[in-house]
């Protein structure tokens, strides 16, 4: 193998962004109702959320980042009011859905 393709593939995440986001939201909730822990909820939330933000900005710069990062932190919160008019998993399920599409179109079409 050519080595310009060696660094290629390690260059490349082996893990959408996206999907991580979507783990970070959906299982953070999950967490949290399964066990009644917030703590554990809130952890697996940011760890999930630090992972993203640092592929964010290594694959489309720190504007990107910034900003998906900042939809991230947004949809947790904003799920919570939306639960209570529509039911908690259908509110993260939605933001949930919002947030790793638009994950995925940034870092699509923003590269650094």
């Amino acid at each position: 193998m050519p080595a310009d393709t060696v660094k290629l593939m390690s260059d490349t995440p082996t893990v959408p962004s996206s999907a991580v986001a979507a783990a970070g939201l959906t299982g953070g909730f999950l967490a949290g109702r399964l066990t009644g822990r917030r703590d554990l909820a809130g952890a697996l939330f940011a760890a999930a959320g630090a992972w993203c933000a640092l592929e964010w900005y290594r694959a489309s710069g720190p504007t990107a980042a910034v900003g998906l990062s900042a939809l991230y932190a947004a949809a947790m919160g904003s799920s919570h009011p939306l639960a209570k008019r529509i039911g908690p998993w259908p509110s993260v399920l939605a933001v949930t859905a919002l947030t790793a599409a638009t994950a995925e179109l940034v870092t699509r079409t923003i590269t650094r």
